[in-house]
């Protein structure tokens, strides 16, 4: 498989998604949303739905979400997969409509995962990723990783130099 093939090819499976809503000692924000887990496939029960409650922390199965693996990121899943603790990037986003976060997105490619954060308004955080989630993804690694090597481009040297307004008697001119 050439390289343009590879950035062609997708697979998508899909979780389900828990989170928790803490109540917090705080005088601005009496609560905080977090993601805590990804569930190998989608459970039967209803999207925000109550699993457990104690007196500070409510966990919900808040829904399902499609993980999409694409061709193109093979090597950001290969790093994921090689970290300490492979990991699923949850993101929520803060609504009006009850409970108040909507399940946006759920990756396993940590520079998707970093964009996400660009807004500073969504909820993003990084769950554990589930033994078999990590072996379909290392088994599409495996099948569609192609290695690209490494091209370091020369910066033009007279663009660089016709883009500044050097000063008479400054500057790296010789």
């Amino acid at each position: 498989m050439d390289s343009q093939d590879s950035e062609l090819v997708r697979e998508t499976t899909q979780v389900g998604v828990v989170v928790e809503r803490r109540t917090l000692q705080n005088p601005w924000v009496d609560h905080a949303w977090m993601p805590v887990a990804v569930l190998v496939g989608v459970p039967v029960a209803a999207a925000w739905t109550a699993l457990d409650e104690t007196a500070t922390v409510t966990r919900y199965y808040a829904g399902a979400a499609d993980i999409e693996f694409f061709g193109a990121d093979t090597t950001m899943y290969r790093e994921n997969l090689r970290s300490q603790q492979p990991s699923l990037w949850v993101s929520l986003r803060h609504t009006n409509a009850p409970p108040g976060v909507l399940l946006q997105l759920v990756t396993a490619d940590p520079s998707d995962a970093e964009s996400l954060t660009e807004s500073g308004t969504d909820i993003i955080e990084a769950v554990p990723m589930p033994s078999e989630i990590q072996q379909q993804l290392a088994a599409f690694v495996e099948a569609h990783h192609v290695e690209r090597p490494f091209v370091k481009r020369k910066r033009d040297r007279a663009k660089l130099d016709a883009g500044r307004n050097w000063p008479s008697g400054t500057g790296d001119k010789e």
